[in-house]
C-alpha cells in the first residue's frame, strides 16, 4: 500500500465546488488560521471509506500523506492512524504516539486535531505522566495548544477532570477564539458527567473566562443559570 494510491483515490472523488467551500469554511485566506491550506474537495465520510481500505498503511507512507499540502491527505492519514492505534498492542501504541507528537506541525487545523488528539494522545496518556500536555498548553503553536486541551477529552470520559481544569487555567487568556471554543467544549463535556464540578469551577472562574468559552461551557444549564453566569462575566 502506497500513499500515492490514497492520493489517487481522493482525487478521483474530488470536487472543485467542495474544495472551494472547504477553503472558505476552514479560513484559508491571508491572515486567517488556515492560511495556505489546500483542498481536493472530498467529504469526511468518503475519506473514512478510503481510510478503511488502506487500514494497514505503514507509518512511512502515512508520513508521506501528512507531509501533503492537501488537507484531505492529512486527515485521511490521521483517520488511519487513529484506527491503527485502537487495535494496536502497547508497543505499537507507543510508536504511534511518538509518531504523532513528531508530526504536530502537520496537524494544523482544528478538525485534524479534534479527530485525533484525544483518540491517540489522550488515550495513550491515560495511565501515564501528562507533563507533555502542559508543555503543549504553553506552546507558541496554536495547534499544539489545542492538542493539549482536546487530548483531555479522553480523561474526561474516565471522569478525570483535574488536567482539563488546570489546562483551562493556562489557556484562559489565550488570544485565539479557536482556543476559547476548545476550552469551553471540554468544560461542557465535563459538566455532562459531573455538573457540580463544573458549577464549582464556574463560580470561581466565570468572570475570567473568555465569553466564547463561557457560552460553550454553560450550554446545558437552564436558561436562568446561563443568565446568572453571563451576568457574572459582565462585572
Amino acid at each position: 500500500m502506497k500513499a500515492k494510491e490514497i492520493v489517487a483515490a481522493l482525487e478521483a472523488r474530488g470536487s472543485a465546488e467542495k474544495a472551494a467551500n472547504s477553503a472558505w469554511f476552514f479560513k484559508t485566506g491571508e491572515g486567517q488560521y488556515g492560511y495556505g491550506d489546500k483542498f481536493i474537495g472530498v467529504s469526511v465520510p468518503e475519506q473514512r471509506i478510503i481510510a478503511k481500505e488502506f487500514k494497514d498503511l505503514s507509518l512511512r507512507e502515512i508520513q508521506n500523506l501528512l507531509n501533503s499540502k492537501f488537507h484531505e491527505c492529512r486527515l485521511t492519514a490521521l483517520i488511519i492512524l487513529v484506527n491503527q492505534f485502537k487495535k494496536a498492542n502497547e508497543k505499537t501504541r507507543k510508536e504511534i504516539f511518538d509518531f504523532y507528537i513528531a508530526n504536530t506541525k502537520n496537524i494544523n487545523n482544528w478538525d485534524l486535531v479534534d479527530s485525533s488528539a484525544s483518540q491517540i494522545v489522550g488515550a495513550y496518556l491515560l495511565d501515564k505522566d501528562r507533563k507533555l500536555l502542559y508543555k503543549f498548553a504553553r506552546s507558541n503553536s496554536m495547534w499544539e495548544r489545542r492538542i493539549s486541551v482536546i487530548s483531555t477529552f479522553a480523561f474526561i470520559d474516565q471522569n478525570q477532570f483535574d488536567d482539563s481544569l488546570e489546562i483551562a487555567k493556562i489557556l484562559i487568556n489565550d488570544a485565539e477564539d479557536l482556543m476559547h471554543k476548545a476550552v469551553g467544549w471540554m468544560l461542557r463535556e465535563m459538566g455532562k458527567r459531573d455538573l457540580q464540578t463544573l458549577t464549582n469551577y464556574l463560580n470561581s472562574n466565570a468572570h475570567l473566562l473568555p465569553r466564547t468559552s463561557l457560552r460553550y461551557a454553560i450550554e446545558k444549564y437552564p436558561e436562568a443559570t446561563r443568565k446568572r453566569f453571563l451576568a457574572i462575566k459582565k462585572v
